[in-house]
């Protein structure tokens, strides 16, 4: 999209510098239109910048003029069109009606928006699809009638199961509201002020005593086609809201309390979130964990955008003091992000869609779970939100292996062994055959699928990317745990003691050496490992990097090269990515099914 279709869509709110208001080649950078000829205009397209590159994630999708009267011919290849988009887009395209192929801003008369709109429907409706005109903005354009450009999202109608799931794991510092926050957007009642909405998240008799988070617990916000919130309020289970949401928001709930950072770090790494959202206490600001979990989420590169909380119980003034002490954390060079306060639904739109294309864009909240000032703005913003990964990306990974990561255990009363985590790649269906392990020998054993749970309701097939709840029927639940993984039985996978990283070293009171012992995140893995070697040095410093041999003291594990490494024990930590294995040997089926066999 052109920059000139930004600065009539821009965000034009005064907080913020940098990319604001930016192009998108996907023609989804939209905002606040500015009014004809107004000074205080000129000075909000001044601040935007021009030289913002957009993701190449998303293919060119080239604006639409007008849709007047097309022929049958011109309707059936708009209609093909519009299929290929939403496809490209995982069920969501936007359209923007008025614009030139070139980013010229045109503009229609009031008579063809009318009919284009029309059009629109028409074509929607063809390929299964609603639609929702998100805004319109009149042009200045050398012509007596006025002119109109528009702004349309397009939502498939869901089908199959195949709603568009997006991961969203929030973070913050204990007591800023991150439970209750969840519990007002997925069950539609604002809180009392005393923590009512958050009880229904809380999993253990403890939480509920002390009002704090020690698990993880996941909760859902849908979308349907028509752009309408869908949760408890007007569902009463998860089933209804799978079948009626074409886009649905997972959150993932996670530890505040520093004594429970493991969870945490375990909840970012292993569940693969899309996005993290910071919750930030407006009469505390910046406190506790905040920092460490602003760190953790840009150490594993997971867009992060922030909410400010209880709002109604601070004076304006004091709601602003944060806003800038977070906007002086953002702009430092070492988070180098470019804070943008939403204020309005133009605003939201724009950082939805902004936040998507570049990393650097951070989005800032200010709202109230009692009052729900502001709140219908986070909605917004979740309804907007494109997916970060493209159909083709999907695609090529559907095409590979089937590798299922295991987070969660259960024993379930009739079901038996149920297991819950991530399918990283493949398809899996009812009665696939596949391999779990390692065990503590490196060992794999044979299991069959029973049933397949998405988000609480029964799903037929699983597709690379989603999070899933499997049944196992009468496995040994025993021969499990968590960091496992279930494999296609034609995989080979590599098993390991021992494991080259190259790290950096985050922080650390003395010196890191041979002989050091951290507990390890990789993915869904986590182990205390043993530092065999650091190749080049004799030891390591705050700040410095190298190369680090490692070897886990319980048990082997199944790696892979390339993937991010989390390491900590107390006040130490570092990240790296793994560059070499040292595989045990190939897979073997353990004796027992030898012996079965």
């Amino acid at each position: 999209m052109d920059a000139r279709v930004s600065d009539l869509f821009g965000s034009g709110n005064g907080h913020g510098s940098g990319s604001q208001g930016v192009a998108s080649k996907s023609g989804n950078g939209f905002g606040v239109a500015p009014k004809k000829s107004s000074a205080k205009n000129k000075k909000a397209k001044a601040r935007f910048s021009r030289n913002f590159k957009p993701s190449n994630n998303t293919p060119y999708l080239p604006p639409e003029l007008k849709l007047v009267n097309p022929t049958q011919y011109r309707f059936e290849h708009l209609a093909t069109q519009m299929k290929w988009r939403l496809q490209e887009g995982r069920g969501e395209a936007v359209y923007q009606i008025g614009v030139e192929d070139n980013g010229m801003l045109v503009g229609l008369s009031e008579e063809d928006m009318r009919a284009s709109l029309k059009t629109l429907h028409r074509l929607a409706e063809k390929v299964g699809a609603d639609i929702t005109v998100l805004r319109e903005r009149e042009v200045d354009y050398d012509s007596d009638v006025p002119r109109k450009i528009a702004e349309v999202l397009i939502r498939k109608v869901p089908d199959d199961q195949q709603f568009l799931d997006l991961r969203v794991a929030v973070l913050g510092n204990v007591d800023s509201g991150k439970s209750t926050l969840l519990g007002v957007l997925t069950q539609g009642e604002l809180d009392n002020g005393r923590g009512r909405a958050r009880l229904n998240l809380f999993r253990h008799l403890h939480e509920i005593q002390t009002g704090r988070t020690s698990s993880i617990s996941f909760e859902i916000l849908g979308f349907n086609s028509k752009e309408e919130v869908v949760n408890y309020s007007e569902s009463r289970t998860a089933e209804e809201i799978c079948e009626s949401a074409s886009k649905m928001i997972t959150f993932i709930d996670l530890a505040g309390h520093h004594k429970y950072l493991k969870t945490t770090i375990f909840g970012l790494t292993s569940y693969c979130p899309d996005f993290a959202m910071l919750v930030v206490s407006a009469n505390t600001g910046i406190a506790g964990t905040t920092r460490e979990h602003l760190g953790l989420a840009m150490a594993l590169k997971v867009p992060i955008f922030i909410v400010i909380s209880k709002v109604d119980l601070c004076t304006r003034a004091t709601v602003e003091r944060t806003v800038r002490q977070l906007e002086r954390v953002l702009k430092q060079p070492g988070c180098n992000k470019v804070p943008m306060v939403v204020s309005s639904t133009d605003d939201a739109v724009t950082a939805a869609q902004q936040f998507a294309q570049s990393p650097n864009i951070t989005p800032i909240f200010t709202l109230s779970s009692v009052s729900g000032e502001s709140l219908d703005l986070l909605k917004v913003f979740f309804n907007i939100i494109p997916p970060l990964s493209n159909s083709k990306e999907q695609e090529e990974l559907m095409q590979q292996l089937t590798e299922f990561q295991v987070d969660e255990i259960y024993t379930v009363p009739e079901v038996g062994t149920v297991v819950g985590g991530t399918l990283y790649s493949g398809i899996c269906r009812e009665g696939d055959p596949l391999v779990v392990g390692p065990t503590d020998s490196g060992q794999f054993h044979k299991l069959t699928i029973g049933s397949i749970q998405r988000n609480r309701s029964a799903c037929r097939v699983l597709r690379a990317g989603q999070a899933a709840t499997l049944a196992l029927g009468n496995f040994d639940r025993s021969l499990l745990r968590k960091g496992m993984v279930m494999v296609s039985p034609e995989m080979d996978p590599t098993i390991c003691w021992m494991f080259e990283a190259e790290i950096v070293l985050l922080f650390h009171a003395k010196t890191f050496h041979k002989g050091f012992q951290v507990t390890v995140h990789i993915g869904n893995v986590r182990q205390t490992a043993t530092v065999e070697a650091v190749y080049g040095k004799e030891e390591l410093r705050t700040g410095e990097k190298a190369v680090v041999l490692f070897r886990f003291i319980k048990h082997p594990e199944y790696l892979k090269v390339g993937a991010k490494v989390l390491f900590r024990q107390g006040v130490t930590k570092g990240i790296g990515h793994v560059t070499k294995l040292q595989p045990i040997g190939q897979y073997q089926p353990s004796q027992r099914e030898d012996e079965e066999a």
